[in-house]
């Protein structure tokens, strides 16, 4: 806990990095430079930022199967599973945190594509899912959470984790034609068309008050994913940096309802990984 600083919690690790293979299709190399960028322009201090520890099974498996955590700890993914992935941790700090503080945001996470017994689409661990499990495990009170996911791509393994789960509410707004092509049912899917830009997209944000007085969670995660961008390799949509809009009226409006919110960056894929740090920098700013 950082008691030396009441500005806003970043949750960051130096391990968030793993060695990949050249010329993978991950960025991964994006997450310690988001910090980078925003020790850099002054928008944070590093005494704002909060570490967290390494998950450990017994947490995983609260949304995970033993068999998949066991191969995927012990390094026995085979080369099909592999493939389908394509390739530490700090959602669940990030939960804890907001819940302590009213808001938290994170330099990783969004794994929103990982099942409870395989990873997908560069998603090997869910990690929005085990934060929500956490929060609605070890809370004295029956606890709500709500799960906004505007990430270019459908959050199909939130969604079927939860699909039986009252307590969690899956919102996704996510182009249609991308991946994943075969979708989920979350509790709330808007699928908007390839193309589509900044004027367009906001107007799906009309459901978030609703959504906040109907559903009255306890607790917001929101994958601020920067794909929708038009700049974005896997993206298919146009928007442009009026992404800060959409994150700001996003933090604005559950923030003002006395609702804690914890963001994570979710995806963003662009071989310039200084330009691309900067956009997922957009959620901190």
């Amino acid at each position: 806990v950082r008691h030396e600083s009441s500005g806003l919690p970043i949750i960051h690790h130096s391990r968030y990095v793993c060695e990949l293979p050249a010329n993978h299709r991950f960025p991964m190399s994006k997450f310690p430079r988001v910090l980078h960028f925003l020790l850099k322009d002054q928008v944070v201090t590093d005494k704002q930022v909060w570490v967290p520890e390494i998950a450990s099974k017994d947490l995983l498996s609260s949304v995970h199967t033993e068999d998949y955590l066991n191969n995927f700890i012990n390094g026995k993914i085979d080369e099909r599973e592999q493939r389908r992935t394509g390739f530490p941790w700090g959602t669940v700090l990030a939960a804890e945190v907001a819940l302590q503080r009213g808001l938290a945001c994170s330099t990783a996470g969004g794994t929103h594509h990982a099942f409870p017994s395989y990873g997908s689409g560069f998603c090997l661990l869910n990690d929005l899912a085990v934060a929500a499990k956490y929060v609605l495990n070890t809370s004295s009170t029956k606890r709500k959470i709500l799960i906004v996911d505007l990430d270019v791509h459908q959050g199909d393994g939130t969604a079927f984790i939860f699909k039986e789960e009252p307590s969690v509410f899956t919102f996704s707004v996510h182009c249609g034609k991308n991946f994943p092509l075969r979708k989920q049912q979350s509790d709330l899917d808007i699928s908007v068309e390839d193309g589509v830009e900044d004027q367009e997209y906001l107007s799906t944000k009309e459901h978030l008050p609703w959504l906040l007085e109907t559903f009255r969670p306890d607790l917001v995660l929101y994958d601020a994913g920067v794909d929708p961008h038009w700049d974005d390799e896997l993206g298919r949509l146009r928007l442009t940096d009026q992404l800060y809009q959409r994150d700001l009226y996003m933090m604005k409006t559950v923030v003002s309802k006395g609702v804690p919110i914890a963001t994570v960056i979710g995806g963003g894929y662009s071989r310039d990984i200084d330009k691309l740090a900067l956009r997922h920098s957009i959620v901190h700013r």
